[in-house]
């Protein structure tokens, strides 16, 4: 389910998070760090998907609610419920890694139902919506898309929901773009991802080898990225720069079947997202000027596979 980029992502955290610690580390502790940041991941995406499913359910309760009314009107006993019965809404509900994930996390125990119901309202007042609950039947295309505009237009664009994220994860700032893309990813085929092992086991293999690659050979990336530094002073570098370019640098050297293009553009878009705002271009000269010295002098080994996504 977490690709690849999402994994450097990981790996990056990890090894800021290990550059701002005092002492030494200990053995297995970066591993153990890893794993405690994609557990959070994990943790934080059920709760997404939950939430939204949630709202989707709410129909039915808002329905029981305005019926159960002392002197409902025709419209209170006239609730159109058509989105609680959303055919991607139970295969995400029947789903067994779903259902596992929620059994074992139990996220209705951070819910926030006022925000719930403010949210569904906001949902049943838009003009998408009505044009939903309009059209009779069932269609594959626009029952995702309804999933995806609670998800996309209401949850993420709501200050009180974001807040209310934040202060049950800590994780929200460091995540949020990779859960945009996770949850959509998602709600395409739910029957295609495994919410309780997020990462298949070769890409554990390299999300654990790339942290401990750069762990054990940061005086070898260091001596190449220090020359290139010219008038740069590292010391005042962003750490997460040095990171990143230690990363990169470990990439074209031991990770053999990973095209040195893939690893250059990939943390260009890191450098971008996460550091300032000169760290792309920052990054980007340095990563080439080491590559084109590596070259020269024939230390890149790369090995190639037919579609390769490393």
């Amino acid at each position: 389910m977490i690709s690849r980029r999402n994994i450097r992502v990981k790996v990056m955290q990890t090894l800021y998070s290990i550059d701002s610690m005092s002492g030494d580390l200990k053995p297995g502790e970066a591993a153990t760090i890893l794993t405690k940041k994609i557990e959070q991941s994990r943790q934080l995406l059920t709760y997404l998907l939950y939430f939204l499913t949630e709202v989707a359910r709410y129909a039915e309760a808002d329905a029981r609610q305005r019926a159960s009314k002392h002197l409902p009107t025709a419209e209170d006993l006239n609730i159109n419920t058509k989105i609680a019965g959303n055919e991607l809404l139970w295969k995400i509900l029947e789903e067994p890694s779903y259902k596992k994930a929620v059994t074992d996390l139990k996220p209705g125990n951070l819910i926030d139902t006022e925000l719930l119901k403010k949210v569904y309202q906001q949902l049943a007042a838009s003009p998408e919506y009505a044009e939903y609950i309009e059209v009779q039947g069932r269609d594959k295309k626009a029952e995702k898309e309804m999933l995806a505009f609670i998800f996309s237009n209401l949850m993420l664009p709501n200050e009180s929901f974001i807040a209310h994220v934040e202060e049950h994860f800590i994780n929200w700032d460091d995540d949020a773009e990779m859960m945009q893309q996770l949850v959509l990813n998602y709600l395409q085929k739910p029957s295609h991802y495994n919410l309780n092992e997020i990462l298949s086991a070769d890409k554990w293999e390299f999300a654990k080898g790339l942290l401990q690659t750069v762990i054990d050979k940061k005086e070898l990336c260091m001596e190449l990225i220090k020359p290139k530094l010219k008038n740069w002073d590292a010391d005042r570098i962003a750490s997460l720069d040095m990171i990143i370019l230690q990363m990169g640098v470990c990439e074209f050297l031991f990770f053999e079947t990973i095209p040195t293009k893939v690893t250059i553009n990939e943390y260009i878009d890191l450098a971008k997202e996460y550091s300032t705002v000169q760290s792309g271009q920052f990054v980007n000269g340095l990563l080439d000027n080491i590559h084109k010295e590596l070259s020269a002098a024939d230390k890149i080994q790369k090995k190639s596979f037919k579609n390769s996504t490393l």
